[in-house]
Parts: structure tokens; sequence; C-alpha cells
């Protein structure tokens, strides 16, 4: 069942990307959005929350919420794949696999995954029809069977997996930092070679801590926006030579 909150911002998120919202206009308050919607103050704010992490409202307390924007931004504050966020924003997509085969692990795969034979998956997504991410996944064995049963053309591998054999990805850590795009690559999404991708490289386990992928995910450049939230008490954005890695906070990262 889909909670109150997640209705309201559904909606709301909805009057922005239509343009009933311009950037730079204000949200009706707290306490009108309440009314319309017949919902608690605190709901509201719950709601509003949800878009100043996809970065489509501003983020200040105590004040109508300001519209920043109608890009494509996806939230590191939950978990979430790529066709969970496409479809709560609204948007067409699609998947299709390139080519999947099993091999041995190899390099930190052993490691991360805790076996020493897995299943690589090439695929890539489609926003509005356009090519905009090549997802590279690398699945631990016992999941491998379940994920070469999915449809070429799957449009929600999370789903599809916790349909097939109850697997939740419930944990994920994610290093994001731009590289060039190669001959592959550029053909596959439709750029020229060396154009800059922002890759986000991650670690998805169970509620458990068992080990169920790691991914290359390159988004092709203004194909999507990430935001990260933090706070001067909780700060999970951790800063390497190289990379980003982070859980939640409020930073935009463009691709």
């Amino acid at each position: 069942m889909v909670a109150r909150y997640e209705r309201i911002a559904d909606e709301l998120r909805g009057e922005i990307l239509s343009g009933a919202h311009p950037v730079g206009s204000q949200l009706p308050s707290e306490a009108e959005l309440a009314e319309r919607h017949g919902a608690a103050r605190g709901t509201v704010r719950q709601a509003i929350a949800v878009l100043a992490a996809e970065g489509l409202v501003g983020s200040r307390q105590g004040a109508r919420r300001i519209v920043l924007g109608r890009a494509r931004s996806q939230s590191f504050a939950e978990l979430h794949s790529f066709a969970q966020w496409a479809r709560a924003n609204g948007y067409r997509y699609g998947g299709q696999v390139i080519e999947q085969r099993r091999r041995a692990a190899r390099g930190t795969e052993p490691a991360r995954l805790g076996c020493a034979q897995v299943l690589e998956v090439l695929r890539v997504r489609t926003l509005e029809g356009e090519p905009v991410l090549l997802e590279r996944t690398v699945y631990a064995d016992w999941v491998a069977g379940a994920v070469e049963g999915l449809p070429a053309d799957c449009e929600s591998v999370t789903e599809a997996l916790y349909a097939s054999i109850g697997l939740v990805f419930a944990y994920g850590e994610h290093l994001i930092d731009a590289v060039p795009a190669g001959a592959r690559d550029a053909r596959l999404l439709g750029v020229r070679r060396g154009s800059p991708l922002l890759r986000q490289r991650r670690t998805t386990t169970t509620y458990e801590g068992r080990p169920v992928e790691t991914s290359d995910d390159r988004y092709r450049a203004g194909s999507v926006a990430f935001s990260i939230r933090n706070s001067i008490g909780a700060n999970p954005l951790v800063r390497q030579a190289g990379d980003l890695r982070f859980g939640a906070g409020e930073h935009m990262f463009e691709s």
C-alpha cells in the first residue's frame, strides 16, 4: 500500500514536472497543502522532503518551498532501482540485455560477493526512448539462475527478482566519478568516443548482509542528476582521491 505522503509527493511532483509550479515559484504553504489533501502537516512535510531530496524544491525549513527545477534527479536517501525511480517520476523507461555470461570471479569480486563463480550482465537502459545508462552488473552465483531466467527486455530486475524468489535489495554502497566513453560505450549510448560519462559503482546486499551484486553504471551526459542529503550532525558523504563515496546527503551531481 502506498503511504499517504508518497501519494501527496506524486501529485506535487506531477504538477512541478507539468509546469503548473514553474521554476522559481513558491509551493503552497504546508498549512495550505494539509488542508487541500486533508492530511496532517507532518504528512505534508514528509512529502515535501521527498521532493527536496529529488532536487525539485528547496530544503529551507519554516518557509514556502521554492521550485528549483524540473531536472531528472535521483536521490540516494533511499535505495531504488532505475525502473522504480523512472516510474515514480513519470518517465517512459525500458531495458535490454546486450550480453550475459557466467565466468570465474576476478579482482575484488570474490571478496565483495563471497563466491568463485559469477554472472556478468551488460544491459542498456532507456528513458523516453533514448539510451541513457549502461549497467555492467556482476551477480553472485546464488542469484545467477534467477537472473538468467528473466526476459532480455525485463523492465525492472529488482521487482522481478522480488516476485520470483523474494529477494530484497536492502543496502547499497555507492562510488561516483566521471570516465570517458570508450568505443563500445559510445556506440551503445549514441555519443562520441571520449565523451564524459557519470559512473556510479555500487555493491548491494540483502537485509542479512548477503552480497547480491556489484555494478558499474555509466550515465550519458545530461541524462540525470543525483541528489544527496546530509546535515551538520550526519554527513555520509566521504571524499576520496578519484571518487566520492556516499549513502545519503543533499548535493547535486549531474551527468
